[in-house]
């Protein structure tokens, strides 16, 4: 029984082609919309994610409250100084303590001027590693840089692109970085960070001279001990640096971020912009079925006759109910199964392009079972739902009166 009223259902459909796909626009845009943005979001999740895995959650982060969007620091109320450096360093519970300098300024080569980022290398070995470490640098060409390099740098990723400067940038090179001439020693590997592929590592003594920095730390990274006591750790941090830079507690104007915090705060910004993009899919799904409402209205007008010879052989009010919420769950169904396949191969497009653009793996979908499933199951039921009334109108009809409207209408 149940076959056949699925079989009057789709051969309904079928006849009015043209009104269905037009009544399916609404439905499989909002579940395209949150089948691709859903995916790229858990896969960026993951990716960053990953990323502070590769560096370690031994390492705590230490880094002036800003004010604006720039390179950590810059925008700073009040920089972190040597003084914080050296207070931090005194903590019990650190392995090794380094600062960490990121500055912006100008890179010439091919007499093409740009601008680039630099970030220092400090000189001992030990906050040499760990930086190297936090950052997962490895060379791809050439070497990384001894601290003993004086005038050499080390180039990101991105500086490969021969678009950049219009010519190879080549092992050997000279690049002019704030009007002084400096050898290309090595290329780092590309990240999944996309920052990271367009820095230039320099040793910080070189740095600090060229950009005549005096007694200014943009960041400082710590390495604990022990990693089970990091919360201690990051606690007592706080606390001594209050206490140095005289601001009372809940008005710190530094932060200090375990790798798990730092996690957090990322998926809470991410979350936030899902949920607004999820709701604004959300509008679309319910123009989509407020469209099957309509359709299926405008179906119980044109197939009174269907519905009253229906009747007039024995069919039920549950048995035309049926049929019609079939019918518009069937609309809402096969609109979510061309939204799934529109989202993943949209999600797939972005992945391809993102992936030249800004590096492999940021932007690399999460297509889980249970956002594919639901979005199906979502669709079928804001077909169903949006059909209740339609398919309850058109179970009520009594069948003299539906023949006798039918007549009347072709009369």
């Amino acid at each position: 029984m149940l076959e056949d009223y699925i079989n009057i259902a789709l051969r309904s459909l079928r006849h009015r082609s043209l009104r269905s796909w037009l009544t399916l626009l609404g439905i499989f845009i909002g579940i395209a919309a949150v089948v691709s943005l859903v995916s790229l979001g858990d896969g960026l999740r993951g990716a960053i994610t990953e990323q502070f895995s590769q560096a370690g959650t031994d390492k705590l982060t230490i880094q002036a409250a800003s004010v604006g969007f720039a390179p950590p620091g810059s925008t700073a109320v009040k920089r972190l100084t040597e003084k914080d450096l050296n207070i931090v360093r005194g903590i019990k519970g650190f392995k090794v303590v380094s600062n960490r300098l990121i500055r912006s300024t100008t890179v010439e080569f091919n007499d093409i001027q740009r601008f680039g980022f630099l970030v220092n290398l400090p000189e001992p070995p030990d906050e040499r590693k760990l930086v190297i470490d936090a950052m997962n640098l490895e060379a791809i060409e050439g070497r990384l840089l001894k601290s003993s390099d004086n005038f050499k740098v080390v180039l990101g990723y991105d500086y490969l692109d021969k678009n950049l400067f219009e010519k190879d940038v080549k092992l050997g090179d000279k690049l002019i970085i704030n009007g002084q001439d400096f050898s290309i020693v090595g290329f780092i590997e590309r990240s999944s960070n996309p920052q990271y592929n367009s820095i230039i590592y320099m040793n910080e003594k070189v740095m600090t001279s060229l950009l005549n920095i005096k007694d200014e730390v943009d960041i400082i990274i710590g390495q604990v001990s022990n990693v089970n006591n990091i919360e201690q750790v990051s606690e007592n941090t706080k606390k001594e640096l209050r206490n140095s830079r005289n601001v009372e507690k809940g008005k710190e104007d530094f932060s200090v971020q375990t790798p798990q915090q730092s996690v957090e705060t990322f998926n809470t910004v991410l979350n936030m912009i899902q949920s607004v993009i999820v709701g604004i899919a959300a509008i679309s799904l319910l123009v989509g079925g407020i469209g099957i409402a309509n359709t299926m209205f405008t179906s119980v007008l044109e197939r009174r006759k269907e519905i009253g010879i229906m009747k007039a052989v024995g069919a039920r009010n549950n048995s035309i109910l049926t049929i019609f919420l079939i019918e518009s769950g069937s609309l809402g169904l096969f609109g979510s199964i061309i939204g799934v396949i529109l989202g993943v191969s949209f999600s797939k497009i972005v992945e391809i392009v993102g992936s030249k653009l800004i590096g492999e793996g940021i932007l690399q979908p999460h297509f889980s079972l249970v956002l594919i499933i639901g979005s199906l199951a979502f669709g079928f039921v804001v077909g169903t739902l949006s059909g209740i009334i339609p398919a309850r109108q058109a179970s009520l009809l009594p069948p003299v009166e539906a023949l006798r409207k039918w007549i009347l209408k072709k009369c």
